[in-house]
Formats: C-alpha cells, sequence, structure tokens
C-alpha cells in the first residue's frame, strides 16, 4: 500500500484547524519562543499545582500526624511524609539552585554598574544565563563602550581646546607684560596683536558651540528661498583678494536651480569652510573651483583644488575635530563644522583625494520640498 504524502499532524508543516484564518504558518521564530515561553510557564504551573502542592500538605499532615499516614494496605515501609520530605528538598535544591544561576550573573551587572558609575567605563560583564539575562548583559556592555567612546571624546576634545587656546593667550600676555614693563609702548601698533588674538580665540569658541549644537541636534535653522548661484558667487568674490595674493586661480562654475530652502548664513558658512581650506593647502600656481549643479533631486557642491592632496590613512577623518596639518594656520573645525551643518539641512558630504592630485569635497542638499 502506498504511503500517504502530506502534512503530518503535530509538525510545523501542519497548519492546525485552529489557527487564525489570514495569518502565516508557520509562525515567525518569535512568536514560536513567546510560545514556548507560554508552555514553561503553564507546565511550571501545573507542577507546583500537582506536586509541590500536594506534597507540602503531605509532609505538614504527617508532621501533625504523629509521622504517619495514609499509605497502601498492608504496606509497613515508610510512611509517604517522608518520600514527600524527600520530595520537597528535592525540589527545594533545584529551585535554589536556579534561583542562584540567575542571581549570578545579576548581581555581576550590579557590582558593573558601581563601577560605572565610580567612572570606570572600561569594565565588562561576561555574558552567561538565561536568554534576558545574556540580553541584560550584552545590553550593559554596549552601553558601556559607548560611555568609555564619549569619555575619550570628550578627554581629547578638552586637551584639543587648550592647546588651540594656548598660542593666542600667550601672544596676548606676552604683549601685555611688555607694555606693563615698559618694553613697549602703548599705541596701536602693539594693542592690534592683541586684538587679533582675542578675535580668533572668539571665533574657536564660536566655531566649538556650533559644532557641538549641530551635532546634539539642537542648532536652529532659519531656512529660506535662497539662489545658491548668488550666494556661491559672493562667496567666490569675497575669497579672490586672498586667491590672488597666493598666486591662485579661483573660479565658480554655477548651473541655473531653482531657489533652495536653507538657511543662507548657516550655507554660506559651509561654503567659506570649504574654500578657505582649499585655499590654505593649495601652492602657488595652483587652482581652486567651484561647481554648482542638479543631481537627481539634489543639489551638488563641489570644492576642487591642485594641492598636494591627503595621505589615504588621513581622508577617513578630515571630517573629524581639530584634524589638520602640522604646518595648517586654522583651528582644524572648518571641514566638522561643514559636515554638522551639511547634515543638518538633511544633505551628505564626502571627501576625494589623492596625494598630488589634490582635494575634492563633494556635498548634496535636496531640493526645496524633497528635505
Amino acid at each position: 500500500m502506498p504511503r500517504r504524502r502530506g502534512p503530518v499532524p503535530g509538525r510545523l508543516d501542519s497548519r492546525p484547524p485552529w489557527w487564525p484564518e489570514g495569518e502565516a504558518w508557520p509562525p515567525p521564530v518569535e512568536h514560536r519562543r513567546g510560545r514556548h515561553r507560554f508552555l514553561r510557564r503553564v507546565a511550571a504551573l501545573l507542577l507546583f499545582v500537582f506536586v509541590v502542592v500536594p506534597t507540602v500538605g503531605g509532609f505538614v499532615g504527617w508532621i501533625f500526624g504523629g509521622g504517619s499516614g495514609p499509605g497502601p494496605p498492608g504496606n509497613d515501609g515508610p510512611p509517604v511524609g517522608f518520600f514527600g520530605l524527600l520530595m520537597l528538598l528535592g525540589v527545594i535544591f533545584f529551585v535554589t539552585r536556579a534561583v542562584r544561576r540567575t542571581a549570578a550573573p545579576i548581581g555581576d551587572v550590579m557590582e558593573a554598574a558601581d563601577r560605572v558609575a565610580g567612572g570606570d567605563y572600561a569594565v565588562r560583564v561576561h555574558a552567561h544565563g538565561s536568554g534576558e539575562v545574556r540580553r541584560l548583559a550584552d545590553s550593559f556592555n554596549e552601553m558601556a563602550a559607548r560611555l568609555q567612546v564619549n569619555e575619550a571624546q570628550r578627554r581629547a576634545l578638552l586637551a584639543d581646546v587648550a592647546h588651540e587656546l594656548r598660542t593666542p593667550l600667550a601672544v596676548i600676555r606676552g604683549n601685555v607684560e611688555a607694555m606693563l614693563d615698559g618694553v613697549y609702548p602703548r599705541d596701536d601698533e602693539h594693542l592690534q596683536p592683541i586684538l587679533e588674538e582675542t578675535t580668533v580665540m572668539a571665533r574657536l569658541l564660536e566655531d566649538l558651540r556650533t559644532l557641538a549644537m549641530a551635532e546634539a541636534k539642537a542648532l536652529r535653522l532659519h531656512r529660506e528661498p535662497t539662489d545658491l548661484a548668488e550666494l556661491v558667487d559672493d562667496v567666490v568674490a569675497a575669497f579672490l583678494p586672498r586667491a590672488d595674493a597666493a598666486g591662485l586661480e579661483l573660479a565658480a562654475v554655477v548651473a541655473p536651480l531653482p531657489p533652495l530652502d536653507v538657511d543662507p548664513i548657516r550655507l554660506r558658512q559651509v561654503l567659506e569652510n570649504l574654500v578657505a581650506n582649499a585655499l590654505r593647502y593649495t601652492p602657488r600656481g595652483g587652482a581652486v573651483r567651484v561647481t554648482v549643479g542638479p543631481q537627481a533631486r539634489l543639489v551638488a557642491v563641489v570644492v576642487a583644488d591642485t594641492g598636494a592632496g591627503i595621505a589615504p590613512e588621513q581622508l577617513p577623518h578630515v571630517f573629524d575635530r581639530f584634524t589638520k596639518s602640522a604646518d595648517s594656520g586654522g583651528s582644524g573645525l572648518g571641514l566638522a563644522i561643514a559636515r554638522s551643518l551639511v547634515e543638518a539641512h538633511g544633505g551628505e558630504i564626502a571627501a576625494e583625494s589623492a596625494l598630488g592630485r589634490g582635494t575634492t569635497i563633494r556635498f548634496t542638499l535636496p531640493l526645496a520640498g524633497q528635505a
């Protein structure tokens, strides 16, 4: 007789008749996990009701009944209460063991949490125990790792700020002390460097404030319809005297575009940072070109130079805070601010470079109605 083929009752490939119509079978993994968890709880409840409760009741009855209890007729062996006591002791043993296995990893997490509260962000918890406890340990380790990274970034930021402020403060202090000692006269020639260095410090602090607010998503953008072509032409015209003095060619190529819904002041700051950075790293006789044009539903802005380029190992870090070369005269915040402001507008920014072939910074912005 041929064997009948088809779904076997009780298997996942057999849809039970009580399963709701229109829902997929077999159920998703998470649903089956929830069903298994429910079955385990039901089994534990049945074990408690039909084993633990009668055992405890029999044991108590045996105690108060003088050590005798009902048993099979003619049975002269140990009383039922004795076996009840053994079962109760076994239950207590296994329950205690289970509680310890659960409590031990939770205790490890609590101890590690105390160490994190004390500032030790390098502590990690070994993930063991039940599934829920392992997930708790993994989440704790992820939290501790993020705190450790944030602490390292905070320390690096403080060190960088202190380093950047040291030079202007030294200049100011030296000039003031020289004037107080009568070495320098108190005239415009010697007061001007003090004013310039205070301007540098004020710009640095304002850049840090802008960067912090942008990264915290707290920077308010005052959007309005903006002619990007006009904005680019204004920025390029403002930098032409510097480019001519440095022997560089600076030009802009802008395609016709509809107005963009952006913050013109912040977008101008992005363009100024990118153009200033390109001029700073391009040697005499080189060129810097700003190109603007449509790209699908975006607007692409490209600032390309013919400078020395960026080493491959440094390229992934060009948008980090205080990233600059040793001979740079900038603060190392320009590209970091540009990235934060572009992303605040819903855009993206990227860098391409090769040693000896220059650097290209490209960012895109959504057209009006696409943000």
